[in-house]
């Protein structure tokens, strides 16, 4: 009997985590049908002889949420070799949402997930108004990948409470109701509830984002929907300062755990080049949580960020800066004169901030600019600017955007550098590799390209881990903690969700490409793919050697028991 598509001779890491070996894989109606020595035909046939065919990547850590209704494909996810994402996470989406919240919906995706106004008022359809609908009008639009959907806390508190969820916390009947609409995600399909408690994520007119006002009583009810229902998981932006857990998040986490009974992911795990130790210390701390379900999301790569004052989101955290969002650039650019702002900010970078002033400025470097009395400024550190001038690098950093009208762009190299430290972070049993957030940042990251990082770096390069160990940490381990069954391994029967790739060239970049391609004329980050040969989605070629086929064979990924 013939097959639909046949992978010939390729190496199978099967993402087990056990060794490799050649074999064929046929594929039947969208499943993985026989794996072996297959002499039956195929309506295609793939010579893999110098391939390897892993299963699809899944990147579980993405805010697609707006771009599933412009981009189908979601680029560059499936360059990668992703063919699953998940959406929704810390605690900010679009639904469920009624047609007068539209703006606070977008106004909290700008201000947390960084995308332009402009981009979503052109981009998104709103055709849906409760998360079911949201689910159901993904899987009418169609899509290159599989989507999974997380529900942010955010917009259930918006759907409730209007205005005031992002004032106070909610009462017994409010709690109530919103319990009742995660519920109804939950049997829709919602692979779990997302929430943030980081002071950085501030929503519309840059007040609190509303899931950061859930009091301890409404947490524990939504906890108990996913416990009565026995699935889903919980993902939590959690860290104030990333590589720390605090006595206070210990507590949160500890109270997700218990009053779930499921699995617990939070962020962050990056390494600090001040205190690269910081991360191993925190694994240890909190080691009876992992023991019990907890897994903290490390990345692979350098954290890479592109800079701007217009869009302050690298601030966020600080208060002085607060009032800056959302406002004219005039307004933001006497804020940015103010000698007093700029003390502030200077104790700040010297108090305790993440980098001390001297250590941030040698590292900001100027990437682009649009006044022609700045481009001798281009490629060099705000440091190196400030000393040609002989003035203070803080007034120097205020200046120089203020003379091109806040449209300069910095770039720097924030963390994650230290090589050592962050391979015994993806090394570990108990974290969990991904953070892409694929979709989010548009035009300050992109690190979409970490599975080819991973395997083109840290398995090829530096030889820190073996092929089938890393397809396995991107593939079946979270496959199993996000509940996407027959997804993440290759087997008969799983669906065939492949990424095919060139060992020898597999990899990605460590600095992305600037593009001008969203709605209204957008600007994004994207990161190409070297030596992913095939993207292969429920049986169908999404991409081949780079090249979208024009299919659409993406499912919705719906959760269960």
């Amino acid at each position: 009997m013939g097959h639909d598509l046949l992978l010939r001779n390729g190496t199978v890491v099967d993402g087990t985590g056990a060794p490799a070996y050649r074999a064929d894989v046929a594929v039947q109606d969208g499943v993985i049908a026989e794996i072996g020595q297959i002499r039956d035909g195929a309506a295609r046939v793939i010579d893999a002889g110098d391939l390897v065919v892993a299963p699809g990547f899944i990147d579980h850590h993405t805010h697609y949420d707006a771009q599933i209704c412009w981009d189908p494909v979601l680029s560059c996810s499936p360059w990668h070799g992703v063919t699953s994402v998940v959406m929704g996470n810390c605690g900010v989406g679009i639904a469920p949402c009624r047609p007068e919240a539209h703006e606070i919906a977008a106004w909290d995706l700008v201000n947390v997930e960084a995308i332009p106004f402009d981009v979503l008022g052109a981009g998104v359809t709103w055709d849906w108004e409760t998360f079911p609908e949201y689910m159901d009008a993904a899987a009418r639009r169609g899509s290159g990948v599989n989507l999974g959907f997380m529900a942010a806390l955010t917009p259930f508190r918006h759907y409730v409470m209007g205005e005031a969820s992002m004032d106070r916390e909610a009462s017994a009947e409010e709690t109530g109701q919103i319990a009742g609409l995660l519920r109804q995600a939950l049997e829709a399909g919602a692979l779990g509830f997302s929430t943030t408690f980081g002071p950085q994520h501030i929503g519309y007119q840059g007040r609190p984002l509303a899931c950061r006002q859930a009091s301890r009583d409404e947490l524990e009810a939504y906890c108990n929907v996913l416990r009565d229902l026995d699935r889903g998981i919980v993902e939590l932006n959690l860290n104030d300062a990333p590589g720390i857990v605090t006595p206070e998040e210990y507590e949160l986490l500890e109270l997700f755990l218990r009053e779930t009974g499921r699995p617990v992911t939070w962020l962050s795990l990056l390494v600090r080049d001040d205190r690269p130790e910081l991360c191993q210390e925190t694994l240890e701390q909190t080691a009876a949580l992992l023991a019990r379900g907890a897994r903290p999301q490390v990345s692979c790569r350098p954290l890479i960020v592109q800079i701007d004052l217009r869009n302050p989101f690298a601030f966020a955290n600080l208060p002085e800066w607060k009032p800056l969002f959302n406002q004219p650039p005039e307004v933001q650019m006497r804020h940015y004169r103010d000698p007093a702002f700029r003390d502030a900010f200077r104790k700040q970078l010297d108090g305790g901030y993440i980098f001390h002033r001297d250590t941030y400025f040698k590292r900001l470097e100027v990437k682009e600019v649009h006044a022609a009395s700045l481009q001798a400024s281009v490629g060099k550190s705000v440091d190196q600017v400030a000393r040609e001038r002989g003035a203070d690098a803080v007034d120097t950093f205020f200046d120089i955007c203020i003379e091109d009208d806040l449209q300069l762009d910095f770039t720097m190299e924030a963390m994650n550098s230290n090589v050592g430290s962050v391979g015994a972070l993806i090394d570990h049993p108990q974290t969990l590799i991904g953070l892409s957030d694929g979709g989010a940042h548009v035009d300050m990251l992109c690190d979409a390209g970490y599975c080819t990082y991973l395997l083109g770096t840290w398995v090829r390069e530096r030889q820190a881990m073996t092929l089938e160990r890393a397809v396995q940490r991107i593939t079946s381990e979270p496959a199993d903690l996000f509940g996407l069954r027959g997804r993440g391994r290759i087997a008969a029967g799983n669906a065939a969700d492949l990424a095919v790739f060139d060992p020898e060239t597999v990899g990605s970049d460590k600095r992305p490409e600037m593009w001008h391609d969203l709605p209204a004329g957008g600007r994004r980050m994207v990161m190409p793919a070297r030596g992913m040969q095939y993207t292969i989605v429920n049986g169908q070629v999404l991409f081949d050697d780079q090249k979208h086929t024009g299919v659409l064979p993406g499912q919705v990924l719906r959760g269960g028991a």
